[in-house]
């Protein structure tokens, strides 16, 4: 492994994008390599990175993508405890197997915390697998059992 590197990517990046996207996705949900993903999903997926309020790290070793981070921004009524009303979802955590336990994860997050401060965000949420809770809490999120959710599907 040599130095890792990292940016934050444009639109020039979409097919990198694109390709972790569906890799992390591919891995996360223990789906084969033949796995055929649906159109919607690649197309809307495609959608988002190009025309999104986002932010996506990606980490490389040489010229390969060893791992990516996204921050969504979503721009909701302000309340007291969020007064701009700008919050953040962080999602799309992901670094390849053989560099996990690295830092590479925990440098991508915080590089995106970063830019959330910086963008006046005062709350980001995100969905975290077991394998991810311990970084999520070494970095001060907090579990949260407040809100409901009802799916739409």
């Amino acid at each position: 492994m040599g130095e890792i590197r990292y940016i934050k990517t444009s639109e020039a990046d979409i097919e990198l994008l694109m390709q972790v996207r569906l890799e992390m996705l591919r891995e996360v949900n223990d789906l084969s390599d033949e796995y055929v993903y649906d159109e919607t999903l690649v197309t809307e997926s495609r959608k988002y990175f190009e025309n999104g309020n986002q932010t996506t790290v990606l980490a490389f070793d040489n010229e390969i993508v060893v791992g990516c981070a996204s921050l969504s921004y979503i721009w909701i009524m302000p309340t007291f405890d969020h007064p701009t009303g700008t919050r953040a979802h962080l999602m799309n955590v992901y670094t390849k197997s053989n560099y996990r336990r690295k830092g590479i994860s925990k440098r991508m997050v915080e590089m995106l915390i970063d830019e959330a401060k910086e963008k006046g965000v005062t709350e980001i949420s995100l969905d975290a697998t077991e394998m991810g809770r311990p970084l999520y809490e070494a970095l001060g999120f907090e579990k949260n059992c407040a809100g409901m959710v009802l799916e739409l599907r």
